[in-house]
């Protein structure tokens, strides 16, 4: 293996953990319902996504704000992780959100801009319907 080869699989490592880190803090803004949390993860300019509904990142905050919050309720934690693709300075993430009565699958887009990772697109449907 050359040196070049090394550095990528060293740097695709340190950016997995940077990733898995991230979705720790959105399943646990979902579930606190921490709203600083949440808005630290998405770029400003996100627009949020499900079928039928667009809503940019502040609007959803606020949806977040005023909804019951899953820790309170004592809804148990049953968020995953179910891939993570990494493509330079880009990365897409899928994920389980179970949340009161939905059962969400979110597709979460990256992009590492100005060295820092930002969410920068949601799409998300709830497949129980």
């Amino acid at each position: 293996m050359n040196a070049h080869t090394q550095n990528n699989i060293k740097n695709h490592s340190e950016t997995y953990k940077q990733l898995e880190q991230m979705l720790k803090d959105y399943f646990d803004g979902l579930h606190t319902g921490d709203t600083e949390k949440l808005r630290a993860l998405f770029h400003d300019d996100v627009v949020l996504k499900t079928p039928g509904k667009r809503r940019p990142r502040n609007e959803w905050l606020q949806d977040v704000a005023t909804r019951p919050v899953p820790e309170t309720e004592s809804l148990p934690y049953r968020f995953k992780v179910l891939n993570i693709e990494i493509e330079h300075d880009m990365a897409m993430a899928k994920v389980e959100c179970p949340l009161f009565d939905y059962f969400y699958i979110d597709y979460l887009i990256f992009l590492k801009e100005d060295g820092q990772w930002r969410i920068v697109s949601k799409v998300y449907t709830d497949v129980n319907q």
